[in-house]
């Protein structure tokens, strides 16, 4: 679009800068003065234009009116507002709206200082209207430095009066050509920026012109000549004005320069700067970016701040239907595409699948590789045995019954298979010196003595003799010991299970505890570890009464006490010999007979009779142990009344107990799971035989006997222990492999999930 022609601009007023156009380059104050003049002097050159075309509202030429100056330049009042039918659109240029026009002449200028070039331009032919719709004005920016304009006396108006520019629009607003869009019909008008900051023009003051003024007088003349005589469609160009010359190097006013000088190339050469265009481009053809103009700031002038500038060499990014920015960077494929002009391939399922399976396989093989490596060579799992026979076996025939007494309680029990019979109420009774056998189980067991080993040696202090007076107040007692002796320990406790001293028991408790009180208490903490729930000791002797107990709690103790070979040495003797060589007869007269072992009588006149007793049975290749108890019989003699009683229970809990062949050699009793699949079968090494009574069930177990099983042996290796029962009367018998145990294969460690 054209500028206004028809907008007049009065000495003085300050062209108008549409808001949002920005400069480019910083120039000092001075160089905008200059930019200010030539701009003034083209201004006039496109007034005298549209005078030679005819226009109606001429003022003046070169030879009318020479006496009347021009009306608007007298009135001192300007137009702001378009012409009503300018073409001009809003918002779509940063430029400036109208062109300012320079200040009339005064009549009284000789036309003689006119130059030839000027004269010329003066009369040039209008035969043909030239488009020029917009033109950006670029300075040249001076070589050295900031240059200030050489200042120039100020001339005297001439008389001639200035040619006065049409009030309507041009001829070629009319003209048909005018209403087709240019090549680029937006230009911006870029002006130099001040260093203090907002891009004002500087105002030109109506003064005489000087000799610079003169010279872009000229430079404007000879740009306007070579532009009428080629073609008329010059959309936009860029017309640079000469370098302002630096300081002290001005050439003297009223100077003409040479022709040759004012027509160099860097002055009449005008560069096309391509703007965004209205018209859509063909994607087909894309636009050559223009070359760009660099402009060199002068030194010491602050650069302008960067800007986008898209009139040059980057071209415009690709927008939205809505002509958006795009938001952030394309993707990748889109940016291929753009660069070798190749789409995407389209996305199907096939594609896709193929994509992802490109991306997947090489790590699922490399998570493959790491599964088996670490299958491989993590540790194995322990084998284990595992029993495939049957795992109890039952005697036929009814429970068998024993023959109990008529007084008192008793409880019979076979050592690891359980028990035989019982008979009477299980209520706490006085048990007299039976509580002997817990003062020996607690003292060997602080203080363990092995078979046939006399023990450390105890002092016999003053308690202990003079204890052993109270045998006349009937306490059964070691009568040989004087004050300054020593005894053994296992005197000591054969002295307390044979002949049932008081006075030693009581001695042995201070040895262990330093108190008979502290013993005591060790000796119910006992107690209750076994399972004796209706038990209490109140002494170490068991002579008071308050110390009670039951049948079923004494053989409890009577089992663990069987198993300490010292005490079984001991307890199974008939006699004893003291160090003095006085002979004690064992008042359990069970033994040596029929088997039995022991273990302690005891007897009150509360109490009555009362017997702990034991006895052994070969029986299927082992020994089976029976303990019992006969409590409360108070027949007289109470003595002899219950060792008659218990030596009936004794044999017949004996004849009772049989054996049966449950498992033959060589039979497949279990086997060995290595833990991840694999198997390897084990047999017995000989005949396992069950003991029990009839009605009773036992059960069988297969075990490792404590040793950690191989992943790899021959066949024949042994491999643990099949048991029947349980207790010191346990049926063991080995099992071996019956073929070789293998370590599991690498496909059975790459599918182990444990």
């Amino acid at each position: 679009m054209e500028p206004d022609t028809k907008s007049e601009a009065k000495p003085g007023d300050k062209p108008e800068v549409k808001s949002g156009a920005k400069p480019e380059v910083k120039e000092s104050a001075e160089a905008a003065a200059g930019n200010d003049r030539l701009k003034a002097a083209v201004a006039a050159w496109v007034a005298n234009a549209d005078d030679s075309e005819g226009a109606d509202d001429t003022a003046g030429s070169d030879g009318g009116e020479s006496g009347k100056p021009r009306e608007s330049a007298t009135s001192g009042k300007s137009t702001d507002k378009p012409a009503a039918g300018s073409d001009e659109k809003p918002a779509d240029k940063p430029a400036e709206t109208s062109a300012a026009k320079p200040a009339a002449k005064p009549v009284s200028e000789p036309a003689a200082e006119k130059s030839g070039e000027e004269a010329k331009a003066a009369d040039a032919p209008a035969g043909k209207p030239v488009d020029r719709p917009t033109a950006a004005f670029g300075v040249v920016k001076p070589k050295n430095g900031t240059a200030k304009p050489a200042e120039t006396p100020a001339k005297k108006p001439s008389d001639k009066p200035s040619d006065k520019p049409t009030d309507k629009p041009s001829d070629s607003a009319a003209d048909p050509a005018a209403d087709k869009p240019a090549d680029q019909p937006t230009a911006v008008f870029r002006t130099v920026k001040p260093k203090n900051g907002t891009a004002k023009p500087a105002e030109a003051p109506a003064k005489k012109p000087s000799g610079n003024e003169a010279e872009a007088d000229k430079a404007a003349d000879k740009l306007s000549d070579k532009q009428a005589a080629t073609s008329g469609d010059q959309p936009t160009a860029l017309l640079k004005a000469p370098a302002v010359p630096a300081a002290g190097s001005a050439p003297a006013a009223g100077k003409a320069q040479p022709k040759g000088t004012a027509d160099s190339d860097s002055e009449r050469t005008s560069q096309f700067v391509p703007l965004k265009s209205d018209a859509p481009a063909a994607p087909a053809v894309p636009a050559k970016p223009a070359i760009p103009v660099s402009v060199t700031p002068p030194t010491g002038v602050p650069k302008a701040p960067a800007e986008a500038e898209r009139t040059k060499q980057t071209p415009l990014p690709p927008q939205s239907a809505a002509g958006a920015e795009p938001a952030g960077p394309a993707a990748p494929l889109d940016l291929l595409a753009q660069l070798t002009n190749t789409p995407p391939p389209p996305e199907t399922p096939v594609r896709t699948a193929v994509r992802r399976v490109k991306i997947w396989t090489p790590l699922v093989a490399l998570l493959l590789i790491i599964f088996c490596v670490v299958q491989a060579f993590r540790p194995l799992p322990d084998p284990t045995l595992k029993l495939t026979a049957s795992k109890s076996y039952a005697f036929e025939g009814a429970k068998p019954s024993l023959p109990w007494p008529t007084e008192g309680q008793g409880h019979v029990e076979v050592s690891g298979l359980g028990t035989l019979g019982s008979f009477g109420e299980q209520k706490p009774v006085p048990i007299g010196s039976v509580a002997k056998t817990m003062t020996a189980y607690m003292v060997l067991k602080n203080h363990p003595l092995k078979l046939g080993e006399n023990g450390p040696m105890i002092d016999i202090d003053a308690k202990a003799v003079s204890d052993a007076g109270k045998e006349s107040e009937g306490e059964s007692v070691l009568n040989t010991v004087k004050p300054g002796q020593k005894i053994s320990l296992r005197d000591a406790l054969s002295a307390v299970m044979i002949p049932s001293a008081n006075n030693i028991a009581r001695l042995l408790a201070r040895w262990d505890s330093q108190s008979e009180e502290a013993f005591i208490k060790k000796m119910n903490e006992t107690a209750k570890d076994l399972g004796m729930k209706n038990t209490t000791y109140t002494d170490a002797s068991g002579l008071m009464e308050t110390t009670v107990s039951t049948a079923e709690d004494q053989v409890k103790l009577g089992k663990k006490a069987m198993e300490i070979p010292a005490l079984v040495a001991i307890t199974k003797l008939p006699s004893w010999k003291d160090p003095s060589g006085t002979t004690h007869r064992n008042y359990n007269t069970l033994v040596p007979f029929d088997g039995a072992i022991g273990i302690k009588t005891g007897s009150t006149t509360k109490a009555g009779g009362n017997l702990l007793f034991a006895g052994q049975k070969e029986i299927g290749g082992t020994t089976q142990l029976i303990v019992a108890a006969v409590l409360g019989q108070h027949k007289a003699p109470i003595i002899d009344t219950v060792n008659a009683v218990s030596k009936k229970v004794l044999i017949a809990a004996q004849g009772e107990l049989r054996d049966h062949k449950v498992v033959k050699k060589g039979d497949v009793v279990g086997r060995v799971d290595d833990g991840l699949g694999g198997t390897t079968p084990v047999v017995a090494t000989k005949d396992v035989t069950a003991v029990g009574w009839s009605g009773l069930t036992v059960s069988l177990a297969l075990n490792d006997a404590g040793r950690k099983l191989p992943h790899s042996a021959k066949a024949g290796t042994e491999v643990g222990l099949l048991t029947v029962g349980s207790g010191p009367g346990q049926v063991r018998v080995p099992v071996k492999l019956k073929k070789d145990l293998a370590e599991p294969s690498f496909g059975s460690k790459l599918t182990r999930l444990g």
